[in-house]
């Protein structure tokens, strides 16, 4: 990528670089991860579509760019068309787009995860517990053993290990939006009598605690946490908090915030439909917890990004259905925040000078 300047004014805080332990990202722009529903044969290795989606939105100027959920097992994943990292063989797929992202100067990590009572087309779901997830594609779930629950653990290990083989820069643990992780953590869903039900931070602590083992010394490990649940029986902000106290302890080092997934909306609350109706949630973990947090959620609007970061609300930005409806979202807002913007030279007469 060759830099291009246009205009005058100040630099926008979007655009300002962001470093932490080994990672150093050019801008505060993210692009969350978000199911493609796209793989071949069932296999759960990414294709020539995943390859395009990826890169076109390094292309496009995002700071770092983070692989949908990908899951640790066949039976993990929301449906047999999506993402796993379940075997050697499927390394060198994720190795090519790793690479490819990496010539633009863009950062890419992976999101790991398993969709527990979510896996529409397991045969058998697994859970934390045999409570059956609302609408007819679901099943009821078996409960994990102990022992098999310490096994997933190992699971998530393999899957980041293999991850980082393919040269990722930061490994996501999705403790999020209902998945298994998220299915042990809430009251609503664990009812386990063994030491996972006692404590229900400790299926995500353990899983954290195996991933550091695997990943480098100086790789950022990030979780995706919902910070709330609007449900009935669902937790709030404090128990979040504290779950995130855990995760930090044992290992975390940045909080991916967004919030819901665990069942239908009750009394509790509704998610908010404005720009940055999630951003409390990061706010409070980032002061709280004092680490670095990524919101999420209606934050397409450059200006309403930039003062989330000005505000001290967050330090890094993601964007989801911004860049699916515009690959070249983080060059767009840049620049119509700060006149000033990198663009690959061969678009260059895309952009005038204004």
């Amino acid at each position: 990528m060759i830099g291009k300047k246009e205009g005058v004014g100040q630099m926008a805080l979007l655009a300002s670089a962001f470093s932490y332990k080994g990672l150093t990202l050019k801008n505060r722009v993210v692009m969350p991860p978000m199911c493609q529903y796209s793989v071949d044969a069932q296999d759960g290795t990414p294709n020539d579509w995943h390859f395009v989606h990826y890169v076109s939105r390094a292309v496009g100027g995002a700071g770092l760019i983070i692989m949908e959920m990908t899951d640790v097992e066949p039976d993990g994943r929301i449906s047999n068309r999506d993402l796993g990292l379940w075997s050697d063989e499927q390394i060198p797929a994720y190795a090519r787009i790793v690479n490819e992202v990496h010539k633009y100067g863009a950062k890419i990590g992976i999101q790991i995860a398993h969709a527990g009572r979510k896996a529409e087309d397991a045969e058998v779901p697994v859970s934390s517990s045999p409570i059956r997830f609302q609408g007819d594609v679901y099943k009821t779930p078996r409960a994990l053993t102990t022992e098999e629950v310490q096994q997933m653990v190992v699971k998530f290990a393999e899957s980041a290990r293999r991850a980082v083989e393919a040269g990722v820069d930061t490994i996501e643990i999705h403790g999020a939006h209902g998945y298994l992780i998220h299915q042990f953590q809430s009251p609503l869903t664990n009812k386990r009598d063994d030491q996972y039900g006692q404590d229900l931070a400790l299926f995500g602590v353990e899983v954290v605690s195996a991933i550091k083992k695997v990943i480098p010394a100086d790789m950022p490990l990030i979780m995706r946490i919902s910070a709330v649940e609007y449900v009935d029986g669902g937790y709030g902000l404090e128990h979040s908090i504290e779950l995130c106290r855990r995760y930090k302890e044992a290992g975390v080092d940045i909080f991916h915030v967004s919030s819901g997934g665990e069942g239908p909306i009750g009394s509790r609350g509704r998610p908010g439909i404005h720009p940055g109706y999630q951003v409390p949630f990061a706010r409070a973990i980032r002061q709280t917890l004092e680490v670095p947090v990524i919101a999420v959620g209606k934050l397409d609007d450059a200006h309403v990004a930039e003062a989330t970061l000005g505000n001290g609300d967050a330090d890094l930005i993601a964007v989801g259905r911004g860049m699916l409806h515009d690959p070249y979202w983080a060059i767009h807002a840049i620049r119509e925040l700060s006149g000033e913007v990198e663009i690959p030279q061969q678009y260059g007469p895309g952009f005038p000078k204004r």
